[in-house]
């Protein structure tokens, strides 16, 4: 058993919601950047929000989106937190919590000892640390990261194949998964089960 915690991100279709309203992550993704393959608008995000369980977190994934947008989504009730993956500022970051109450997480592409630096200076709640390669199911060299000291979700190609693994190397706080729990595109309910066990040990 496991204290790791779970987020599968880019939910899109009332039936991922339905996978996870069963199978429980702690958190799920809905991914408002433009030219995503999971890209979804605000009005479908609320739709999707109104059927998933209320214990789940809904964090809504952003790149360089106004600030006020972001905290018009938190305030309205359709997300819960911002994941950024921009080139939003530590300006930007204070003032998103201060305008909304809520943790921000700012998502960190790591190629080199100075991402992992930047990263862990980071004045976000959490940081977010991922290949860059934006849900294409690319892992970066875990071993650059051994040493953070914070609270971090891991993300990056992460699927039930790997994940342990990744979570003995690292022991992050949460992993994070959307393409590692797909079939063509789509969320795959069987995939996501295999996925939650292996983090959990069940």
């Amino acid at each position: 058993m496991t204290n790791t915690k779970i987020k599968i991100c880019g939910l899109m279709r009332e039936r991922d919601i339905a996978f996870a309203n069963i199978l429980k992550p702690d958190f799920i993704g809905f991914v408002f950047a433009a030219g995503s393959l999971r890209y979804i608008t605000p009005y479908i995000a609320a739709k999707l929000r109104m059927k998933l369980l209320p214990s789940i977190v809904a964090v809504g994934v952003f790149t360089d989106e106004p600030v006020e947008n972001v905290a018009g989504l938190i305030h309205g009730g359709i997300i819960d937190m911002a994941q950024l993956h921009g080139r939003e500022s530590e300006e930007y970051i204070v003032s998103l919590r201060q305008l909304t109450g809520s943790p921000v997480i700012k998502a960190f592409k790591i190629g080199s000892a100075a991402d992992v630096r930047r990263a862990a200076l980071s004045p976000a709640d959490f940081i977010l640390l991922d290949s860059g390669a934006g849900g294409t199911g690319g892992v970066f060299d875990w071993r650059s990261i051994r040493d953070i000291e914070r609270p971090f979700f891991l993300a990056g190609g992460l699927n039930a194949d790997n994940v342990s693994a990744a979570m003995d190397l690292l022991h992050p706080y949460a992993v994070d998964t959307s393409s590692g729990v797909e079939t063509d595109h789509m969320k795959d309910c069987d995939k996501m089960q295999r996925f939650i066990s292996a983090v959990r040990g069940d």
